[in-house]
């Protein structure tokens, strides 16, 4: 299945709720092309493009920052979004 077609029947127990804003970014510049954020994404939010990595979606995004805690170019910003956006799970 193609993981920007996923929804929060996808994943049981899950539920993503708009509003959360550009809580990620990647400067290009900075980008190495090493594809860490991509291996490591469980929500399949990254790709690489042209040898640089690039934000799929943010909409099946787990906020758990192992993009952010990979990226060993420092390319990529990371701030969790305001509270009552973003992921919610029934597992805390």
């Amino acid at each position: 299945m193609d993981q920007t077609k996923r929804t929060h029947k996808d994943f049981p127990g899950v539920e993503w709720t708009s509003g959360t804003g550009a809580f990620i970014t990647v400067d290009a510049e900075k980008c190495t092309g090493c594809a860490n954020c991509v291996n490591v994404c469980l929500g399949g939010c990254w790709a690489l493009e042209a040898k640089k990595a690039r934000i799929k979606t943010l909409g099946t995004c787990m906020e758990c920052a192992s993009c952010w805690y990979v990226c060993d170019s420092g390319a990529i910003s990371f701030n969790w979004p305001a509270g009552g956006t973003g992921y919610r799970s029934d597992w805390g």
